[in-house]
Formats: structure tokens, sequence, C-alpha cells
């Protein structure tokens, strides 16, 4: 099995001895029970990652001494998706889920036809538990990269959005070509790679399938069910994964 991850914060790994404290520390000593000896994974949320053997465990302080570090290049193309606001806790499984399937960034979007809403205060709120879902899923992944969850995106950011890519896919029902057969760009860490845009329950609107069009997205169909918003996006990532070579 390989060694569980813990997160430390950017440069935390600059020195051959690593402290975990505060929430991780405790959840390292207290929740995993990591004892001394043990092997563990620091990464820093930004690709750097440390091979390290515990050599001292407190209340909630674990001490690591680093015996590797690398860096875990860029994945290739980079995969954006656009996730219309599902109702209740349905963001933060979606959030989770792709983070475990290996989104590079997730961008909140307010459809006309979402339910939920997020205003003022409330806004905050789910944008921070979505960003704390993505933190954690990471460490279960054992990824060394959190992903990128953005601020809360209008139609016209992400019409914005698809201009800028290589390629914008709409996942639509009605769509006549499938995600497994559609053309894709060749693999570059250094473009804004794909954006996958994943509607509300309610479907888009015409006048958004207009604009992400008239940006340049294409249709495309997943298969011949009908997924919800919070588990299509999981499914075009798998997709997209193998058939750009990433998995």
């Amino acid at each position: 099995m390989t060694p569980p991850v813990f997160l430390t914060e950017t440069g935390g790994l600059d020195q051959d001895h690593v402290v975990l404290s505060g929430a991780e520390g405790r959840h390292a000593a207290t929740v995993r029970r990591i004892t001394v000896g043990e092997t563990v994974h620091l990464v820093d949320g930004g690709g750097t990652r440390a091979r390290c053997v515990v050599t001292d465990v407190g209340k909630d302080t674990v001490v690591c001494a680093v015996s590797e570090r690398d860096t875990d290049p860029l994945p290739s193309p980079r995969l954006t998706v656009v996730q219309a606001l599902p109702k209740g806790d349905r963001g933060e499984l979606a959030v989770e889920v792709m983070t475990e399937a290996g989104v590079d960034a997730i961008i909140p979007w307010a459809a006309e036809r979402c339910i939920t809403r997020w205003k003022a205060e409330r806004a905050a709120k789910s944008l921070a538990k979505w960003r704390a879902t993505a933190r954690e899923a990471t460490k279960q992944a054992r990824r060394s990269r959190i992903p990128d969850v953005g601020d809360l995106a209008t139609t016209h950011g992400v019409t914005a959005l698809i201009s800028d890519a290589e390629l914008g896919v709409v996942l639509h029902e009605d769509a006549t070509e499938r995600l497994s057969s559609l053309p894709l760009p060749a693999a570059s860490a250094e473009t804004s790679g794909i954006v996958v845009v994943v509607g509300p329950e309610g479907g888009f609107t015409e006048s958004e399938l207009h604009v992400f069009e008239a940006a340049g997205a294409v249709r495309a169909l997943l298969g011949p069910t009908v997924l919800r918003t919070s588990t299509a996006g999981v499914a075009a990532l798998a997709v997209l994964q193998s058939r750009c070579g990433r998995w």
C-alpha cells in the first residue's frame, strides 16, 4: 500500500526535517496514528513530494526526516471542469470525486437553471467547503497538487474560459458525437488545455448553449444514460484521462 500523504504549506519541504503541526499534525498523530519509523509522503499542494521517515510523534505534532524529494511533472493536457452548482452537498461530492479522478481545475458556475444560489456570505462559505474538500481529496488520492477551485463564474466568465481553451466541450444528452470519439488537441502542459462544462439538473438554456458554441465549444455525449450533474464531471474526466494518456 502506498504511504499516507499529508499536506504542508508552500515551501514547507525546503528543510531536511519537517514538522507537521496544527490540524494536519493532529490528524497524523491522533487520527491516523502515525508511528516512529513509519514512511509517509509530504506534499506542498504545488507538485513537490517528499518521501519521509517519521522520527518523533507528539500529541499534535509529527516530525519527519526527508529522505527523497522530487517535483511531479505537470499533467498534460490541463483538464478543467466547469461545474454548475448542484443541490445540497452534491457540490462537495462532485469536487471530491473529480479531485480523486485527477482534475486540474474546478470552476463553480451559476447557470440560469441552478436551484442553488451562492449569495453574499453563503458564497464564501460554500466556496470554502469546495476548497477544503479538494484539499482532503488530494490527500486521499495521494496527489501532490491540489486542484484549483476558482471563484464562482458567470456565464460570461465560462465563455471566456472556453474561448481561451484548446478545446471546449459541453456535455449534452442531445449531442450526436460521443466524448469517447471527439478529436482532441495535441497534449501540452503549457496551454489552457480542455474545458468541460457540466450543466445543472435542469439542463442548459438555449442562450447558454448559443454563447458557448459561439465561443468555440462543441457538444459531446457521454453515453446512453443521463447522469446527475454531480457525477457527469467525473465520468467525463475518466474518458479524457484515458484518451489523453494521463491514465
